[in-house]
């Protein structure tokens, strides 16, 4: 017998059960009734008859009957106010527990499955304060404790802490009833029993544990505080150490609502987006792109031909496509946006005390109410042996090294197969270089799905990379040919040799040199921070890639609204960060881009999905355009049209991948995105088509019979 079956049989039975009852015509009058006819047996066996009504009060309880009012008050009349109160207290929570495991193991796993990601958020929210969200329900008696019990088996909450909670909370209603139960033949109603200041007293007992969270933070920011003593005043609202992307963004916000804000940097302006990192990675992959399209003119009917040019050219174009978009970080802008702009190297002297030191050693001490920390990320260079000896680049230093080379390198090593490798492998392929790439991993881009990392490698297999994955860089030196690194497999160890290597294994948060370790905040890879990014001081928060989880620069941008108006605001009101709808994009040609679950992600998490799939072959723009590769694959939730996730291949990826973002963020599934009209011919149809094969393969079987026989009857 399935889960299912035994739910509706249990279902039915409680429905039956709940008739039945509502028949009997229970009222204080019948309770008094059929007490004075028991009383005589309770008398004669009093351990029997405690131990059957124990019983029985489980029952009810775990059955979630609506009786448990009246037993309560029977028990009063019965036992006594202890006596009543030991029997209820206990049988009571022992129900409970038995309803929220029933719950759990008839309906979890369903409930799950329809919320799929959301469900994480929820458990995550439990495991952090579900004790004290039980609690806080069980005092306040206006919601019904059948519906909590049932509620509370859904989420993650352990059994035992279910059970004492629920002793606890339940304890003052249980008191009050018995109690009353004790004076039965004086009540006239219930009533009597709940009146307007006793439901205010227990709506006053549910605020009790806010009011004591409250205070228990206040006291722990004390705490932290204790060592430190506070400015009588303050010169800024808000100090920003930092001008990336976050650090922009928040000094951006907190001049926008008129506050009085410091923006820190002691490099450039635009931090790492703009310098080392999106823009000239994507000047450089669009040039790269257009000499690929010469080589291969003649697929448009014009004549192919191999591209001639400097490479310092095209890294001097690099160039001018920062200092073009520059103005839009300049200091410039944010001084007439209303913040003030300071270079130097900025430091934490105490958690309201920021000391600034300028590039001529100078030095300036500055307060605020509140910080931000958004330092940023740097690459991150693994303990190789002999790679300082032969030199390497990153994707932050590579633009100035090869800024005069009139070549690409002709034999480079890109060492890493994560967005950063792949783009940079198949943007120096395309110019000319001889790339080798070099990944430890089984495969490229090892977060995507085993067709997604095919696909991109064998897109930078055709543009002339070798791919290596599954090999290990144990060191690298110098011989008679030049730079070498030697790699081992499971076949053995080989040598290549190169004249230049870029590494590209990920990035690293900036952490040291800014007075974290002073102040005693926690890091480990990132600042450790909570769900309103406040570090353990709660007026210095973190924000961009310095504090995670993901080093995006959308992300950085969004985790900086939620830093700044908890650091402006926060005692009024704070903000958890949103994780929920994650966007992401590898510029490869073709693109990739996801959003939310991919198929791998999805079955380790064990969340029940169905896949959709689109082949982008097939749409007409894309085959005018001579770009008909990749493919629109979307995740939904089985037999409902609400997206799970989405993952694009193709050319301008991340573009498409944006009308599914929307969705995702409220809520609108693939019937929606099917009824709404797409431009033709454009590359977004490939969205409208993905929706319409959802459509096709959930139509009603039956449906279309009976649609075949009403035309054909209306033929004739």
């Amino acid at each position: 017998m399935t889960k299912r079956l035994l739910f509706w049989v249990l279902v039915a039975l409680i429905v039956a059960l709940v008739l039945g009852l509502r028949g009997q015509g229970l009222d204080l009058d019948t309770l008094r009734d059929r007490l004075s006819g028991i009383a005589d047996w309770r008398a004669a066996h009093p351990a029997g008859s405690a131990a059957l009504f124990f019983a029985g009060y489980v029952g009810v309880v775990a059955l979630s009957l609506p009786l448990a009012t009246w037993m309560t008050l029977a028990a009063g009349a019965l036992f006594g106010f202890w006596g009543g109160l030991l029997l209820v207290s206990f049988a009571s929570s022992l129900g409970a527990t038995i309803a929220f495991l029933a719950a759990r193991f008839f309906l979890r796993d369903w409930v799950r499955a329809r919320l799929g990601v959301r469900a994480e958020a929820v458990a995550e929210g439990f495991a952090k304060d579900g004790a004290f969200y039980l609690f806080t329900l069980r005092m306040i008696p206006a919601v019904p404790f059948f519906v909590v019990n049932l509620a509370m088996g859904l989420t993650t909450l352990p059994a035992r802490t279910f059970y004492w909670v629920s002793q606890l909370g339940m304890f003052a209603a249980t008191a009050v009833y018995v109690n009353a139960g004790t004076q039965l033949g004086q009540l006239d109603s219930l009533s009597g029993i709940l009146s307007p200041v006793l439901l205010v007293s227990f709506a006053l007992l549910g605020l009790f544990p806010w009011i004591v969270r409250a205070v228990m933070a206040a006291l722990r920011r004390r705490q932290v505080f204790a060592r430190w003593t506070r400015p009588t005043r303050f010169d800024r609202n808000l100090i920003v150490i930092g001008a990336g992307a976050a650090g922009l963004v928040s000094a951006y916000i907190a001049a926008a609502v008129k506050a009085r804000v410091t923006l820190i940097e002691g490099h450039k302006m635009g931090g790492d987006c703009l310098n080392y990192g999106c823009v000239p990675s994507k000047a450089l992959i669009r040039s790269a792109k257009l000499a690929q399209q010469m080589r291969h003119a003649g697929d448009y009917g014009l004549t192919a031909t191999d591209p001639a040019f400097s490479f310092a050219a095209v890294m001097a174009r690099v160039q001018r496509v920062i200092a073009d978009i520059a103005p839009h970080d300049s200091v410039a802008r944010y001084t007439a946006l209303g913040v003030e702009v300071l270079q130097g190297h900025a430091r934490l002297i105490d958690p309201w005390t920021v000391e600034v030191t300028g590039a001529d050693g100078s030095t300036q001490r500055l307060t605020s109410r509140a910080t931000v920390i958004a330092t940023g990320a740097a690459p991150f260079v693994p303990p190789l042996p002999g790679l300082d000896a032969v030199g390497y680049l990153t994707s932050d230093t590579l633009w100035q090294a090869l800024a005069a080379h009139e070549t690409a390198p002709a034999r480079l090593v890109v060492l890493g197969g994560g967005p950063i490798g792949c783009e940079l492998a198949q943007a120096f392929a395309r110019l000319g270089s001889a790339v080798t790439q070099v990944e430890m991993a089984p495969r490229l881009l090892i977060r995507e799905d085993p067709e997604v990392s095919d696909l991109a490698q064998a897109a930078l297999a055709r543009d002339g990379v070798q791919v290596l994955t599954g090999h290990k860089a144990l060191a690298c030196g110098l011989d008679a040919d030049g730079k070498w690194i030697e790699l081992e497999t499971e076949a053995g160890k080989t040598r290549l040799h190169f004249d230049e290597i870029i590494v590209a294994v990920g990035r690293a948060a900036r952490l040291t040199g800014f007075g974290l370790e002073d102040l005693g905040i926690p890091v480990d890879r990132v600042v450790e921070t909570n769900d309103y990014l406040e570090t353990l001081y709660p007026n210095i928060l973190a924000a961009g890639d310095v504090a995670g989880p993901y080093q995006f620069t959308h992300v950085a941008a969004h985790q900086a609204w939620f830093a700044t108006v908890n650091a402006l605001f926060g005692s009024l009101r704070r903000y958890r960060v949103d994780y929920r709808v994650i966007p992401a994009a590898t510029f490869l040609d073709p693109e990739l881009a996801r959003v939310g679950l991919n198929e791998q992600e999805a079955r380790a998490k064990g969340i029940a999905y169905e896949v959709t799939r689109y082949g982008i072959d097939d749409l007409d723009r894309a085959i005018a355009d001579g770009t008909a590769e990749g493919f629109v694959k979307v995740l939904t939730v089985p037999g409902k049209d609400r997206i799970l996730g989405v993952t694009i291949v193709g050319a301008h990826a991340g573009d498409l991948l944006a009308e599914f973002v929307l969705a995702m963020k409220h809520g609108l599934g693939l019937n929606r995105i099917l009824g709404t009209i797409h431009i033709y011919p454009t590359l977004a149809e490939a969205n409208k088509y993905a929706a319409g094969e959802w459509r096709r393969a959930h139509v009603n079987p039956l449906a279309l019979r009976f649609l075949e026989r009403f035309h054909r009857w209306r033929r004739g």
